[in-house]
């Protein structure tokens, strides 16, 4: 079992505890241990030989260690089991529905048997709840917008968990050996999609392994990868199945001849094919998954890379975040194509979190990991004292924390750290630390993570508000949403970029995978704008620091380059770029007249 299966079965057992009415510690413990296991680059399968090193994780006690053990050996847990002999296991489903947490459910499935995302849904639109306790009228219109978005993530599955796939089959494909040259994923994981649909996987064949013999046996083989739940299809020069999470893959066996428009066309997206196929017709030519080739004869005339088709099609390369047809094809064709921003341009990371609140590690290990990954800088951003159930330090624990932070070394850590902290927007735009904690702070970000479901006009001039305080520089995971589990925050977005153009506030790009905020189509509008952004990872543990990566193919499709992106620059240049806090000009001026 991989370690999300683990995770899985544990958070399964957690949300059936807190239904059934256990206590919170109980139920929280097998939450905790299953955030860690999710988070960690250890197969579980394989520490728990060595139960001692499991003990050693923080929330890994004796206990849990026995029922990892019970998990591994068995594929399940058995108060697990226990309870979904008590509760229907599509109660699972309701509790993923947005705005209805376990006490709801329970009352739901106690007074009417609702077990169904459809019963839920049922209910809401007979206004069957809007007189119960707890519930009312706004209620039952934000259950049946949760069971839209319910019905519309169905079936998809988040970047990383496609992308882990990705990687573990292209691992057992190259081990058949010489018959493979290599092994390319494409779709919209190429493109770098928040979601992904299914899997599409270019394994192109050595030359001397094109028989129909050597074709068969490498599809035998791939059909031999230990997660396949279902068989679906084994063509001349396709497989096609679905693993075990659902995850539908699609894996075609090509020559190199063919390898650049199979990608080409693959890769997507529809748009950008449509549109690239128009234009080969034309110019007299046709473009399919095989080639490039003239109309008449259909003689080909480009097909083993990408870049030789779009030459041929007088157009430059195009990379793959960009192809959804908005733009990018006449941006090409007059060399107007933005040099999109890298991860090797990152130099820092601005939100992450320590033991101090709700982060996994100590600062000093945050420190450590960020360097191995080639950091200059980071900044430690635990929460404030509003968010309360992820440890938010008050105004005194957040003195002794900054002052911790300013004290720790530079040259022994090999990375400069910033104070920050992700100080609350309260429901009145009002910043949860006073003036006097703020001005402390080096890094300031800001964010909203109550009163979510306020109206459109309500959530606007609660950001405005937030963002015209002086010591506001940046707004975090601005839109809220948690993909394909949360919708974002509904706000006037233009009124709120234009606010943050004039005020020089800018917008975070969370890397976190279950958020990559801001979606592409407002970075663009960041740009457009002149919005500074700022890529974050919002890691909570080292292994986190990683998905800055996301946030990267999050900004690419965006359109960033280098220059929209802050924290591409050097930490004192990063500084100067954040909007400066009240009376630093006038600290400037001092210190130069002093000098």
């Amino acid at each position: 079992m991989d370690n999300k299966q683990i995770a899985r079965i544990l958070r399964d057992t957690a949300r059936l505890l807190e239904i059934d009415g256990a206590i919170i510690g109980r139920y929280r413990s097998y939450e905790k241990a299953a955030e860690l296991i999710d988070s960690l680059p250890e197969s579980v399968e394989q520490l728990v030989k060595e139960p001692e090193k499991l003990e050693e994780l923080p929330g890994i006690g004796e206990r849990m260690v026995e029922h990892l053990q019970e998990i591994v050996k068995t594929g399940d847990y058995s108060l697990r089991k226990k309870l979904l002999k008590k509760y229907p296991v599509t109660i699972l489903d309701v509790l993923q529905l947005q705005s209805l947490g376990p006490k709801k459910v329970a009352f739901l499935w106690s007074n009417f048997k609702a077990a169904t995302v459809a019963d839920v849904e049922r209910l809401a639109r007979e206004q069957k709840l809007r007189d119960l306790p707890g519930f009312g009228e706004k209620s039952e219109q934000n259950i049946l917008k949760a069971v839209e978005v319910f019905k519309k993530s169905t079936g998809r599955f988040l970047i990383h968990t496609a992308e882990a796939a990705a990687l573990e089959l292209a691992e057992h494909i190259k081990r058949a050996g010489k018959a493979v040259d290599s092994v390319t994923p494409a779709g919209s994981l190429r493109r770098g999609k928040e979601t992904v649909g299914d899997l599409d996987l270019l394994v192109t064949l050595a030359d001397e392994s094109t028989s129909q013999k050597h074709v068969d046996a490498l599809a035998e083989h791939i059909l031999k990868f230990p997660d396949i739940d279902q068989k679906l299809a084994h063509g001349e020069n396709k497989v096609s199945f679905t693993l075990t999470n659902g995850l539908q893959v699609d894996v075609r066996l090509l020559e190199k001849e063919n390898f650049g428009a199979a990608l080409m066309y693959f890769t997507g997206s529809k748009e950008h094919n449509v549109a690239l196929r128009g234009r080969a017709n034309d110019m007299g030519l046709t473009l399919n998954e095989y080639a490039l080739a003239t109309l008449k004869g259909e003689k080909p005339v480009a097909g083993r890379t990408e870049e030789e088709i779009y030459a041929k099609l007088k157009l430059d390369y195009i990379p793959p975040e960009l192809r959804e047809n908005t733009g990018e094809i006449a941006a090409a064709e007059q060399h107007k194509l933005p040099h999109l921003v890298t991860l090797k341009d990152i130099k820092g990371d601005l939100q992450m979190h320590s033991t101090a609140s709700d982060g996994k590690n100590s600062i000093e290990e945050m420190a450590e990991a960020a360097r191995k990954l080639g950091h200059e800088y980071i900044a430690i951003t635990d929460h404030s004292k509003a968010v309360t159930v992820a440890n938010g330090l008050d105004e005194k624990r957040a003195a002794a924390h900054i002052k911790k932070i300013h004290s720790l070394s530079e040259k022994e850590l090999g990375i400069r750290v910033l104070a920050g902290a992700e100080v609350d927007i309260l429901k009145d735009g009002e910043l949860d630390y006073s003036d006097e904690t703020l001005a402390q702070l080096d890094v300031i970000v800001c964010s909203v993570h109550s009163y979510m479901n306020l109206d459109r006009a309500a959530m606007t001039d609660r950001l405005l508000a937030a963002i015209e305080n002086p010591y506001t520089q940046i707004i975090a995971h601005p839109t809220g949403r948690l993909l394909l589990r949360r919708d974002p925050f509904d706000y006037d977005m233009e009124k709120v970029l234009d606010a943050c153009a004039k005020h020089g506030v800018a917008m975070e790009c969370n890397s976190y995978p279950d958020r990559l905020d801001l979606k592409d189509v407002y970075l663009r509008m960041c740009k457009e704008r002149g919005v500074k952004v700022v890529i974050s990872t919002d890691a909570h543990t080292t292994t986190n620091l990683s998905f800055v990566r996301y946030g990267v193919t999050m900004a690419r499709r965006g359109w960033l380059e280098k220059k929209n992106v802050i924290n591409t620059l050097p930490a004192d240049e990063l500084l100067a770029a954040l909007r400066p806090k009240p009376g630093a000009a006038s600290k400037k001026h001092s210190a130069r007249a002093n000098r």
